[in-house]
Order: structure tokens, then sequence, then C-alpha cells
């Protein structure tokens, strides 16, 4: 079953202590490479995806070029061209996409520079672990699995009143 572009796409927003861990260039990015994966055969234009996935278009072409060095997306000119995916949605996870445009940044060492603090700390443990859990649950959902969500609200578009 075709979806619209509308329904291409379902951006999970993690919390933690009040911090937003997915970047809006991230969530811009996943917004693209989902809608172009519920287009799959198909390009889109950068005005299209710009239009559909509520991105602004200036924003949206900067997105597009990361995505390009990474070959996860290419562009076809000329009519009919536009943005497509390189690979399978089925081969995109959405930690391939976060990490080509706004990488999840584990913490290694001490955030604060505490030269005494050989090891990290109670609290960057803490938040290192939730950094590797939100890397592994992004790692385990494809641009597919978004797109083929049984999720009924449709994601970037207004839910139509009953």
């Amino acid at each position: 079953m075709i979806r619209s572009a509308c329904q291409g796409a379902v951006i999970a927003f993690l919390y933690f202590g009040g911090a937003v861990m997915l970047s809006k260039t991230a969530e811009y990015a996943l917004r693209a490479v989902a809608c172009m994966g519920s287009q799959e055969g198909s390009p889109v234009s950068a005005d299209r995806l710009a239009e559909q996935t509520k991105v602004p278009r200036r924003y949206l072409t900067r997105v597009l070029q990361d995505l390009a060095s990474a070959k996860l997306v290419r562009s076809r000119s000329g009519p009919g061209g536009g943005y497509e995916l390189c690979k399978s949605t089925n081969k995109i996870s959405i930690l391939d996409v976060v990490n080509t445009v706004a990488p999840i940044e584990r913490i290694r060492t001490c955030p604060l520079g505490l030269k005494s603090h050989k090891t990290l700390c109670p609290l960057h443990t803490e938040l290192d672990k939730a950094y590797a859990a939100t890397e592994r649950a992004f790692a385990s959902v494809t641009i597919r699995d978004l797109i083929e969500s049984a999720n009924f609200i449709p994601p970037l578009c207004e839910a139509k009143s009953r």
C-alpha cells in the first residue's frame, strides 16, 4: 500500500531531564528521508519535500547535501528529477540518518574536565547509558518501520476531525 508523504514519518522526541536529545537538524533529516521513502521510486523535488515536511527550504537543502554526501540520498536533475533514497527503506535506520547530520555524542570523559575523574561520575555514567539506549533504539528501527507503522496518527499533518 502506498501512503501519502504526510503519513511517511513518525518522529520520536526523547526527553531526559527536560532536554531534547534529538536535534532539529536530525528531525528534519528524518522527515525528509521518511517522505522520500514513502514515495520510493519517484524523485521528490526540494520544493515539494519542504512543503510536505514543513522544513524551511534553505535548511532542507543543507540537510539534503549532508545526506547526499553520506550516500543516503541522491539527486536527479532535469524534468521529473528531485531527490531519492540510495538504499531501500528497510536498509536505512533512524540511527543512520541521525548520525549523518547530528551524531549522538556519547560521554567518554568528564564533560567538566575534572582531572580527578578518571572514569565517569555516577551522573555522567547514567546520562551515557541513556545515550547508548537511544542509539540501540534508533538502530533497531528502519525507515520502512516508520512508514509502515500501524499508528493511526498521521505525522506532519493535522488529524482530521471526526
